[in-house]
């Protein structure tokens, strides 16, 4: 009788416990996302609980908002925000969002370094990427101090940067990303990229630079080492490079379709018609294939070239500047036939 009546009190209690248990398993330990797909919420420096709650609003389901909110507020995260870029899967419980976002366990994003024009733009594309204000990331890039830092100056910061695709954290800093892009860049030159540019008597810079022209005369990679070895005999013989995208570059219009006269008598050290050698620095972010195209360039004895007549995107090449002309006739009267100016 004692038993059956003890009975009788313990099982409401066991049944009180396990709804107990049932509801803090489905608040703290059941999927905190509603959607089917991992989403990722990016907190930022100047983030506090509220917003933080509104970023996850559109992912949380009630139930692991407000068991997100509980926790927070006795977990010790509201001192302690952590900015980062942070993955909700769509079974991750809500105790291990939190867990997350308090310890600042975030995912990496896939950087694409592009082959910008101007740092300006760079700067631009980073901020849209990352963490960082794109002004701040132009001004640094434009200091003269902080580029010596990285062993360059402001024309040729753009020689440390590789196009290709790295994994950083969104919050990374600009000097921590600098440091990355240093470590990628050693790894880019090895050895036998080193032997090459230096076989050429070419600095890393300078094969960066002039690999920075070709990119802007073509896309066609294939043809690439042929203009690199056109545009090293003109370096040999000391003639100017006479390269049209050089001309945009030191105008800063790159709209521009048709290069005139007047043009080429614009006073800048980035005018290869009125310059010999190389320019002080890149046109924009040399390209892998552009870089290689140097290193491993087509020997031959052309000296001149000019854009096919057929818009095709490759060119004619030449070994006399009477041939040249003959060439340039047929590329001009191109342009004429299609109006373009």
């Amino acid at each position: 009788m004692n038993w059956i009546k003890k009975s009788s009190y313990l099982v409401p209690i066991i049944v009180c416990a396990l709804g107990i248990l049932g509801i803090a398993y489905y608040y703290f330990v059941g999927s905190f996302s509603k959607l089917s797909a991992t989403e990722y919420v990016y907190i930022d420096d100047n983030d506090n609980l509220d917003s933080v709650c509104v970023k996850l609003e559109p992912i949380a389901s009630d139930h692991g908002l407000s068991a997100f909110r509980m926790l927070a507020r006795h977990g010790g995260y509201m001192e302690h925000i952590r900015s980062g870029r942070y993955a909700i899967p769509p079974d991750q419980s809500t105790i291990k969002v939190f867990r997350n976002l308090k310890n600042g366990h975030q995912e990496p994003v896939k950087l694409t370094i592009p082959e910008s024009r101007t740092m300006d733009r760079l700067a631009g594309y980073l901020s849209r990427k990352l963490m960082m204000d794109s002004v701040a990331i132009a001004i640094l890039l434009s200091d003269s101090s902080f580029c010596a830092q990285q062993g360059y100056d402001t024309a040729t910061i753009a020689c440390l940067f590789v196009p290709n695709t790295y994994e950083v954290y969104w919050n990374i800093s600009i000097e921590n990303l600098m440091k990355r892009m240093q470590k990628e860049n050693e790894n880019f030159w090895n050895v036998q990229r080193t032997l090459k540019a230096e076989a050429l008597k070419l600095s890393k810079n300078e094969v960066c630079t002039l690999a920075s022209i070709i990119d802007e005369e073509t896309a066609n990679n294939a043809e690439k080492p042929m203009i690199a070895g056109m545009y090293l005999n003109r370096l040999k013989a000391d003639m100017p490079l006479q390269a049209d995208p050089t001309i945009k570059f030191a105008l800063k219009d790159f709209a521009i379709k048709r290069i005139y006269h007047n043009m080429l008598q614009f006073d800048s050290p980035y005018n290869t018609y009125k310059n010999t050698g190389l320019p002080p620095g890149p046109i924009k972010i040399a390209s892998v294939a552009g870089i290689d195209a140097v290193l491993n360039r087509t020997a031959h004895d052309y000296l001149y070239m000019c854009a096919k007549e057929d818009f095709s995107g490759t060119h004619n090449f030449a070994r006399t500047y009477q041939e040249h002309l003959k060439n340039a006739a047929k590329y001009s009267k191109a342009l004429n036939e299609r109006g373009i100016k």
